[in-house]
């Protein structure tokens, strides 16, 4: 026990690295408007659910007779359809939060 001591294996706290400033080019690229984000997002809940509606016009046209990827399909649409009205109800209550606010 003569070669272990309280602190052996313990390293000193590590320091933030200053970063610095993106270039701006960079900077414009990264940086995407809320509204395109949503309408970005708006276009992949639509496809996804295009692609359920395609699927499940293929099984029932005898297309395929795999249902898994039937039940995948509307399962993927399903749920980010769900997420898509969970941010619009968070996006409405927080702009009724914002409106009853008094300045």
């Amino acid at each position: 026990m003569a070669g272990i001591t309280p602190t052996s294996g313990v390293l000193p706290p590590m320091m933030p690295v200053p970063t610095t400033g993106a270039s701006p080019q960079k900077a414009a690229e990264a940086k995407t408007s809320f509204a395109q984000m949503l309408k970005t997002y708006v276009g992949e809940v639509d496809g996804r659910q295009q692609a359920s509606y395609e699927a499940m016009r293929d099984l029932i046209a005898g297309r395929t007779e795999d249902v898994l990827p039937v039940v995948n399909a509307v399962a993927k649409a399903d749920l980010s359809f769900k997420l898509l009205m969970g941010v619009r109800n968070k996006v409405i209550e927080a702009y009724k939060q914002t409106m009853n606010m008094q300045v």
